[in-house]
């Protein structure tokens, strides 16, 4: 008797994938995917030794642009753009009293209300996080490059605050959204960040986003 033993491949991530194929995905390991966002991702180089060496949050300036000139930084900006019902702390002001967010990571209603111990119900992730961008290719960035890559709105998202401290700087190898319908959407926004940004991916990494792409074949790369 012939015994065939299949090994699963598995990738490490903090929630399941979508369900592809057995015999692609399970039997290989190695996923197919088509379609726009999936093109892009072909186009990007693999790197399987970044490195972390060096690294510093504060390298990217997160906050510290106003790049629109309204007084306001980068947070007030993501917060008025992804918020809705929202209401100013005051008239003539940019900062951000109060909003309701459809968050795209969970798919909950979250009343956002700006305050001490309320604030971090919202937060503002970096799609594609600063760690990762700085081992994909940012260590070699000049202080301008960094500081655009760490306000560009392209990269930033309202999301649930307790999501965004369980990603952390993870790369889709390792994290994706609980909101199962919202992931096509999120692995092609870091796709069309590290094409914008000429970053790198590990093969690991490339391998989690064909197998949620395989699942959305016309997904698009959100455009710039």
């Amino acid at each position: 008797m012939l015994l065939v033993v299949a090994i699963v491949v598995g990738i490490t991530i903090g929630v399941l994938l979508p369900k592809i194929s057995r015999p692609v995905g399970e039997l290989t390991g190695e996923y197919t995917a088509s379609g726009p966002a999936a093109q892009a991702l072909d186009g990007l180089k693999v790197d399987d030794r970044p490195s972390v060496a060096g690294y510093d949050r504060e390298a990217f300036g997160y906050r510290q642009t106003d790049e629109d000139g309204d007084g306001c930084d980068i947070r007030e900006d993501v917060l008025a753009r992804d918020l809705t019902q929202m209401m100013y702390k005051r008239r003539g002001s940019c900062q951000v009293k109060s909003g309701v967010l459809n968050d795209p990571y969970t798919a909950r209603t979250i009343h956002f209300l700006r305050g001490p111990t309320t604030s971090t119900a919202v937060q503002i992730d970096h799609v594609v996080a600063l760690q990762n961008a700085w081992q994909s290719g940012a260590k070699s960035w000049t202080t301008a490059q960094r500081y655009r890559y760490g306000n560009d709105p392209y990269n930033l998202l309202a999301v649930d605050g307790p999501s965004n401290e369980e990603k952390g700087s993870a790369s889709a190898a390792y994290w994706l959204p609980t909101n199962s319908a919202y992931r096509c959407s999120y692995v092609s926004r870091q796709i069309g960040v590290k094409e914008k940004y000429g970053l790198t991916v590990t093969s690991q990494e490339k391998r989690a986003m064909k197998a949620v792409l395989h699942g959305c074949p016309a997904q698009e790369v959100p455009k710039r």
